[in-house]
C-alpha cells in the first residue's frame, strides 16, 4: 500500500546536517505526513540520492484517501508495533529508545507504554525476553512503573497531531532530572542536539516545539510539491 498510517500530520524538528543516520537519511521532519509514494517523488525531486542519481518510480495511487485520514495497516509492520495505538504512538515513544527508560519492549504493548524501576505510579510491568520481537529488553525481569498510553494517548496525538515532548519530560524530571537520562541515540533519533540540551534546561515543551516552526513550515511547501493526495492544510491538493 501507498498509505502511511501517521500521514496525517507534520511534526518535530527537521533533521540538521551532522545527525545523519539510519534513521534519519533526509531534511525532513520526524514525522513528514507524506506516502510512500509521495516521499519517494520528494527523494527524486531534491536530488537526494547519492551522485543525484534517480530512482525509477511507478505509484498506484489509492482512491478515498486524503491526508486527513488515519488509516489503519492491514499488516503490523514489526513484531513491536503490534496494532494501531503502537503505530500512533510510535513518534512520540521512539525518543525513549535514546534514554534510560524502558517503552514496554519484551510485553504485550510495547511502544503504547513507558516506565522505569525508580518511577512511581499504579501501572506495572515487567519486560520478559520473548523470541522474535525482544531478547533481552531493557530491565528484564524487573518491575517497572510508569505510564499506560493505550487508552487515551493515540486520541490525543490524533487531537493535537503534534510530537507529544511532555511524556519525556515527565520521566525526565521524575527520574531526578540527570543528563545520564539520555543516552547518545536520543540526539540520533530527534536529528539534532538542541532538543535534549533544551530538555535538561528546563524548557517546557510548547517552547521547544515552537522552535521548530520554522523549519516545518519550510519543509511543508517543499512537500507540497509532492503531494498526490489532498492534504490537511486548509484544503490544499
Amino acid at each position: 500500500s501507498d498509505l502511511n498510517p501517521n500521514g496525517f500530520y507534520v511534526a518535530g524538528p527537521v533533521r540538521e546536517s551532522g545527525f545523519e543516520s539510519f534513521v534519519g537519511m533526509h531534511p525532513v521532519p520526524v514525522v513528514h505526513g507524506m506516502t510512500v509514494g509521495e516521499y519517494g517523488q520528494m527523494i527524486n525531486g531534491e536530488g537526494w540520492l547519492a551522485n543525484s542519481a534517480q530512482c525509477s518510480l511507478r505509484i498506484i495511487t489509492c482512491i478515498n484517501y486524503d491526508h486527513l485520514c488515519t488509516y489503519d495497516l492491514p499488516v503490523r509492520p514489526s513484531p513491536n508495533l503490534p496494532n494501531r495505538e503502537s503505530v500512533i504512538l510510535y513518534p512520540s515513544l521512539c525518543f525513549f529508545e535514546g534514554t534510560v527508560v524502558s517503552l514496554g519492549r519484551g510485553t504485550d504493548f510495547p511502544f503504547q507504554v513507558y516506565g522505569h524501576p525508580g518511577m512511581k505510579g499504579d501501572f506495572e510491568f515487567t519486560p520478559e525476553s520473548r523470541p522474535g520481537a525482544s531478547l533481552h529488553p531493557k530491565f528484564e525481569g524487573e518491575l517497572c512503573r510508569g505510564v499506560d498510553l493505550r487508552l487515551n494517548g493515540p486520541g490525543r496525538i490524533i487531537e493535537e497531531r503534534q510530537i507529544i515532548l511532555e511524556w519525556v519530560i515527565s520521566a525526565f524530571r521524575e527520574l531526578g532530572s540527570s543528563p545520564d537520562f539520555f543516552t547518545p541515540y536520543f540526539d540520533t533519533l530527534m536529528g539534532n542536539d538542541s532538543v535534549r540540551k533544551d530538555i535538561i534546561g528546563g524548557l517546557p515543551a510548547d517552547s521547544i516545539r515552537a522552535k521548530w516552526e520554522k523549519g516545518i513550515n519550510d519543509f511543508k511547501k517543499i512537500r507540497l510539491k509532492y503531494l498526490l493526495y489532498p492534504d490537511f492544510e486548509q484544503g490544499i491538493f
